[in-house]
């Protein structure tokens, strides 16, 4: 029986000398940057076309910008008796109403797991090039919408915290920390306890406690009860996304491998030749996979599911309803 909190090191496998510089296995800062003129193809507004995942249909539709209050005033003929202030028109004995305006622009944090267990693709790219290139897209996109961006990276050891701005700079600067951290996934990295999902989510609860837009791209790799308890939090305070990033390794696992798996503190060699173990491997996989699903059913939050083994951008233009491009 696998823990269900132990991490499959797939990424241990050495890519080929060929491939060192194929943006398939690692994307640099040129290659992230390219993507902005393709990223106008998509969509974060409220209003989503109507197979789009983010529509209401699967999960909360996304409440777009907030209001600000602006100023009390007298009512006058004409204005909307909903924003009547019941209580100062009690204090005052005649009616008033609350003025909102709608916010300039809204904050939006981006998610980007680059951990060793994203290091690993079967077909097409790595998981961490898939996470990237998606991060790498919304960014773009919700910046040319007029929205404020930010975004947290994180690898096994570190976590790097950019808080959301209207700002070309910091925009800049994200794409920067996520081509370096994607840049220093290598096969022969040492082995270390990587950061877990929760102490991630933990500071997107302190960035973001409110009317964010919080898009999540990971593989989930390593989550527990607590992980759930934040998740549901974050979804109910703010609009929620989760990018769950896989590679279809996970559902087709060969019988001829020999694999390391490790909760952190032991580690554990499994080779899938043994028919036994290979049915819980996917066992283990699968449920990590219906777990997160399960999420968009119970909270309400709409899950993009990504493969490794396609290119990123069409896939997130079918979820969104958009069609080919």
């Amino acid at each position: 029986m696998l823990n269900r909190n132990a991490s499959l090191r797939l990424g241990r496998v050495k890519p080929r000398p060929a491939e060192t510089d194929d943006p398939r296995v690692r994307v640099d800062i040129a290659h992230l940057r390219a993507l902005e003129t393709r990223a106008k193809a998509l969509r974060f507004l409220p209003r989503q076309p109507a197979r789009s995942v983010l529509n209401g249909r699967h999960a909360s539709r996304l409440r777009g910008r907030g209001l600000n209050f602006e100023e009390l005033r007298g009512y006058l003929p004409g204005d909307d008796i909903r924003a009547i202030d019941w209580k100062v028109t009690a204090r005052a004995g005649e009616p008033y109403i609350r003025v909102m305006t709608e916010e300039r622009d809204r904050p939006t944090l981006i998610v980007v797991d680059q951990r060793m267990s994203m290091f690993f693709g079967s077909v097409l790219n790595m998981k961490s090039v898939t996470a990237a290139e998606a991060a790498a897209l919304s960014a773009y996109r919700i910046f040319d919408q007029g929205d404020r961006v930010g975004g947290i990276v994180f690898t096994d050891d570190k976590i790097a915290e950019i808080k959301p701005a209207r700002s070309r700079a910091t925009l800049s600067r994200f794409m920067a920390i996520l081509a370096e951290a994607n840049g220093q996934l290598h096969a022969e990295a040492p082995e270390t306890d990587p950061i877990r999902l929760t102490d991630v989510l933990r500071a997107v609860a302190r960035i973001a406690p409110r009317d964010h837009l919080i898009v999540v791209l990971s593989d989930f790799d390593v989550i527990d009860a607590e992980t759930e308890r934040l998740v549901s939090g974050l979804s109910r305070r703010n609009d929620l996304i989760l990018g769950l990033i896989t590679d279809p390794f996970a559902k087709d696992l060969p019988r001829d491998l020999s694999l390391i798996i490790s909760d952190g503190a032991l580690q554990a060699e499994i080779k899938t030749s043994d028919s036994i173990q290979h049915a819980a491997l996917r066992e283990f996989a699968s449920a990590r996979v219906a777990q997160v699903l399960d999420w968009q059913r119970r909270f309400g939050v709409p899950v993009l599911p990504l493969t490794a083994a396609e290119e990123t951008l069409p896939q997130i233009r079918h979820l969104m309803g958009l069609g080919p491009k």
